[in-house]
């Protein structure tokens, strides 16, 4: 039996543990905190203390866990993952986190006798419980063909980008898109309610139009009903935006939409609204 070591075990994570479950692969996973994942343990996952045992003996080690530090510790730190897993075992990461280091640890990997590939992955928790994420993959193409049958297990639009990092580069395209699409989604609501219109019937009529998009059918629904739980955090989603706009630098461009959504998350964040999904933006527009 393929066994895949985990480690992130979040909102997604859980979902995308029980997907490979489902599909046949002995998974162990690593969290901070074990009370919290008692329901994963108690469907067959192994819980390891740390990350260095728990990618010890695996074919695949798996992470997606919230920051770029997050990242560092769980690859590098003390008990991490280069200091337990096998040579040969390929090491995944699916964290949105920076192109530069998704490079470092490439590199650090190949020293080792390891694989490593960057896949960070779009569709928010209800893709990561449907199994319909779409996975963003750079690295070598034959360690992408020897990934394939495990990102199949928690995915559906799987997409080979190029090189280590490129996973990386294609999610910051995706973040700075969805940027200017939920800005765009508040913006419209707030413009039907300050003009009488009823926002639910001005969603309904462009829904099937030109403006029609994955951002207006997903989060308008929730913004009109008031649901404001994440699917993603809004304090992910800065930490996402500020690494575009550091690549953004490094390649001598500006992304002027991007910038202006991000001062008003983060406006949002110092008032304590960090842990409410993104579609919550709408609030700044009533303030």
């Amino acid at each position: 039996m393929i066994k895949i070591g985990f480690i992130g075990v979040g909102i997604m994570g859980k979902s995308m543990v029980r997907n490979l479950m489902k599909a046949g692969f002995e998974v162990g996973i690593y969290t901070r905190t074990r009370e919290k994942v008692e329901d994963i343990i108690n469907e067959g996952a192994l819980w390891y203390s740390d990350a260095a045992s728990c990618a010890s003996g695996k074919d695949f080690v798996i992470t997606i866990v919230g920051y770029p530090s997050d990242v560092e510790e769980v690859y590098f730190g003390e008990k991490g993952i280069f200091l337990g897993a096998d040579p040969g075992t390929c090491l995944i990461d699916m964290t949105t986190t920076s192109p530069e280091l998704a490079k470092r640890i490439y590199e650090e990997a190949g020293k080792k006798g390891l694989k490593a590939m960057d896949a960070p992955v779009t569709g928010g928790d209800s893709g990561a419980r449907e199994g319909t994420l779409t996975i963003l993959a750079g690295g070598d193409k034959e360690d992408f063909d020897r990934c394939l049958p495990v990102f199949e297990a928690m995915g559906k639009a799987i997409r080979y980008t190029g090189g280590p990092g490129n996973g990386q580069h294609t999610k910051m395209c995706n973040q700075i898109a969805i940027a200017g699409s939920i800005a765009g989604v508040c913006e419209a609501i707030n413009y039907a309610r300050a003009n009488g219109l009823d926002d639910r019937n001005m969603v309904e009529s462009i829904a099937t139009g030109a403006a029609g998009s994955a951002q207006l059918n997903l989060q308008a629904p929730k913004i009109l009903s008031e649901d404001f739980e994440p699917g993603f955090f809004i304090k992910h989603f800065i930490k996402d935006m500020k690494i575009a706009e550091e690549e953004a630098n490094r390649a001598g461009i500006s992304l002027g939409v991007l910038t202006y959504v991000r001062s008003m998350y983060e406006n949002m964040e110092e008032n304590g609204q960090g842990d409410e999904g993104t579609q919550a933006l709408i609030k700044y527009y009533q303030w």
